[in-house]
């Protein structure tokens, strides 16, 4: 089986942002990028996929200007198979990205497509759906583990008070949620041999973005937090404050 993995790379998790001097963007200068947590989990995915079966193929896929191709020789390192760089200008218009992905994708051989269920930096959970109606196969989102069973693939999806189970017809496309496929680390073996796979570049069909910042800045701090009391003294003043002030009851 031939399984595509969509990445995207983002600004750590951990990382301090700051808004850049134009107000619109944020500050890039020292700032360390990782692939998407989400996305980590939908390459685990397909790997875990190919090692049970014993046969395949995982080849993870980008949109982005060349700095991209670290994360994705990152993806290499980690055991997928081959790497494919849309060289372009991603922006929050997810339907651009999703075209750019549909369009590499269309005749690729691809019969399962794995993508994480948000990016980290936008957030947005929208360019998995927006790649299978491109593409005309079948879409389950927000899933945590996934099984192949014939030509087909069951999907279970947490949801409150228990577990849903899915079904739907290759090809298709996934996004995956945290779950049972928790990404392992690069091996120093997996390290040199992702310098050795290939990794082809070519330019996005990316159409222009409809979706443009026109202003960025931080949250407003917290304000200092009171005491009002101690004890069960303290009881009658909270529920005033909580009533007339904050108005949350």
């Amino acid at each position: 089986m031939k399984t595509y993995v969509c990445i995207k790379r983002v600004p750590d998790t951990e990382a301090r942002l700051r808004v850049a001097a134009d107000g619109k963007s944020i500050d890039t200068a020292g700032l360390k990028y990782i692939i998407s947590p989400y996305d980590e989990y939908a390459l685990e995915t397909a790997l875990r996929q190919k090692e049970a079966s014993g046969a395949g193929e995982v080849v993870v896929v980008s949109v982005g200007d060349a700095s991209a191709g670290e994360q994705l020789r990152s993806a290499l390192a980690m055991g997928a198979d081959a790497a494919v760089l849309l060289k372009g200008e991603p922006g929050l218009d997810g339907l651009a990205t999703a075209k750019a992905l549909a369009a590499e994708l269309k005749g690729a051989g691809a019969e399962l497509v794995l993508c994480g269920m948000k990016a980290a930096d936008d957030d947005q959970q929208q360019v998995g759906p927006m790649l299978a109606e491109l593409l005309d196969v079948p879409c389950i989102t927000a899933v945590a583990e996934i099984a192949l069973e014939g030509g087909a693939v069951v999907c279970q999806r947490e949801i409150e008070g228990g577990t849903e189970v899915i079904e739907a017809t290759l090809p298709a496309v996934v996004t995956i949620t945290k779950g049972k496929y928790e990404p392992r680390y690069p091996s120093l073996k997996g390290i040199m041999a992702a310098k050795k796979k290939p990794l082809e570049e070519k330019p996005a069909q990316l159409p222009p973005g409809r979706v443009e910042v026109q202003a960025m800045m931080p949250p407003p701090e917290r304000p200092a937090g009171r005491i009002v009391g101690k004890g069960p003294d303290a009881v009658p003043e909270l529920v005033r404050l909580l009533k007339e002030q904050a108005k949350v009851l």
